[in-house]
């Protein structure tokens, strides 16, 4: 996913983040927080969120993963909605926050967070919510799962409340969605449980797709028996069965499926799942003030993590190269300053700067990303022995300082890619456990499954696929359902084995 900031947002963005003196850092086991607010409601909020994720894990099956410190998912608390939007790009009219997937560096960047709102979260909170629920779907259900599953669980749990006590509720009713499910276009039973039949409709209006997917998750997730029929009906996804043929096997008789769903959804009492304090694990949270040179480089770092295009790149670099004059002795800046020459296309730039940033703090993890970058673009450009040794060189080392970072994994194999070698095993090892790492990455997954493929290991890239080929967000041609059809193609014609 690619994200463009206009220039418009660098005038709004810049001068107000780099403003400000009490910029904080809170650190936690599986998130890292940047907001400019105070040191208490900075932790509350990482607590908060490290109880969300905690109450998941005890109400979905959850393999309780922990995530290298460069694979915690990262949260910029920014001004306001407006720059939120601005940052988010085109198409941003109804987004209150956002979140970007990728292996070692998924970002969220949300509005500031109301903190009146102590027990019900606020809105900028759970569209955060929202997003972090796919995230943490993807790292305990690596498998098929349909879009309105994909989307009902993460509505469902982004009406979280926090209690007093400690506690954290789930599954409370959907008010956003109640305007929706009754005032929207309406999706029938069929096409909400068939991706492919909805994707083919011709209407435009706004529908209640969201809508009507939190009902049916909230519904089977909470009915016993209906639940029994949920788990029958991903096994069967799972199996290659088709979307609607799997779901009438599994829940039979789809008339009155919807018929129960519209008695569900009249109901006045509603399931909540009430998580207790004591079963809940929210861990250490350190909380670091920012000095003036990190506070002042929170505008570049903000957009270049957003995503840039050539001509936002180039006014971005002059901004970071102002601050690198400002402070040549700051790591923090030297790094953002790396990763803006990069982002503008100077790579020996770029390994400069991360080279100052190193002569710091040796292990500065983006600094050690960009110059791999620039080194990697290098060696692609030139095609030279030398400099694809290099580079390989660069990220081996990389993955000693931190062994399950999932970037050096995955270019050490694209080096030889690159350099149009066949990967060695070693190579193909470190990018299949780069996946286990960030299973929520779909460009790491279509790396995996498409060198799975290469090989003829077409159940293993089947199984890989599956979580983007029905994927929400993928585009209408979608690439990984195109290659999920030539591997069952490949796998059915493979000459029987005679033992």
């Amino acid at each position: 996913m690619r994200l463009v900031v206009s220039l418009v947002c660098l005038a709004l963005l810049a001068t107000p983040l780099a403003a400000q003196a009490d910029w904080r850092m809170a650190s936690s086991e599986n998130f890292v927080i940047y907001a400019d607010d105070s040191e208490a409601e900075i932790k509350r909020f990482a607590e908060k969120l490290e109880r969300y994720r905690s109450a998941m894990g005890y109400a979905f099956p959850s393999t309780n993963f922990v995530p290298s410190p460069s694979n915690r998912v990262v949260i910029y608390v920014v001004g306001s909605g407006k720059l939120v939007k601005k940052l988010y790009g085109e198409g941003s009219r109804y987004i209150g926050g956002f979140y970007v997937p990728r292996a070692g560096g998924s970002i969220a960047i949300i509005p500031p967070v109301d903190p009146s709102a102590r027990g019900y979260v606020s809105p900028s909170e759970r569209t955060l919510m929202h997003e972090y629920a796919h995230h943490f779907m993807y790292e305990n259900a690596p498998y098929v799962v349909p879009r309105w599953f994909g989307e009902g669980l993460a509505e469902y749990f982004s009406t979280a409340k926090f209690e007093m006590d400690g506690a954290v509720g789930l599954g409370l009713p959907n008010e956003a969605r109640a305007y929706e499910i009754g005032a929207a276009r309406n999706i029938t039973i069929e096409e909400l449980l068939d991706s492919k039949a909805y994707a083919a409709r011709t209407s435009t209006a706004y529908d209640n797709f969201y809508g009507r997917s939190w009902l049916l998750f909230h519904y089977v997730y909470s009915d016993q028996a209906r639940r029994k029929q949920l788990v029958d009906y991903l096994t069967r996804l799972n199996r290659g069965e088709p979307e609607l043929d799997s779901a009438i096997a599994a829940f039979g008789d789809l008339k009155k499926l919807d018929r129960d769903l519209k008695k569900y959804l009249g109901q006045r009492k509603w399931q909540y799942i009430k998580v207790p304090s004591d079963v809940l694990s929210v861990g250490a949270i350190e909380v670091t003030t920012l000095n003036e040179a990190e506070a002042a480089s929170m505008a570049v770092r903000v957009q270049s993590r957003s995503g840039v295009d050539a001509e936002e790149a180039a006014t971005v670099v002059l901004e970071a190269r102002a601050l690198a004059t400002t402070w040549p002795d700051e790591s923090e800046v030297q790094a953002a300053l790396a990763e803006a020459e990069y982002d503008a296309g100077n790579d020996e730039a770029a390994i400069a700067a991360a080279d100052k940033a190193l002569l710091g703090n040796a292990s500065h993890i983006n600094a050690l990303l960009q110059k791999g970058y620039a080194l990697m673009r290098i060696a692609t450009e030139t095609g030279s022995a030398d400099a694809w040794k290099a580079t390989r060189s660069h990220f081996v080392a990389m993955n000693k300082i931190e062994p399950d970072h999932p970037v050096p994994l995955l270019y050490f194999y694209l080096s030889f890619v690159g350099q149009g070698e066949a990967p060695s095993k070693n190579a193909v090892t470190g990018l299949e456990w780069a996946l286990q790492l960030a299973p929520y990455d779909p460009g790491l997954r279509m790396t995996v499954a498409q060198q799975q493929v290469n090989e003829k290991r077409y159940a293993e890239a089947i199984a890989t696929l599956g979580p983007l080929a029905y994927s929400g967000h993928a585009s209408e041609e979608n690439p990984a359902l195109k290659l999920l059809e030539e591997a069952k193609r490949a796998m059915a014609e493979e000459p029987a084995v005679v033992e």
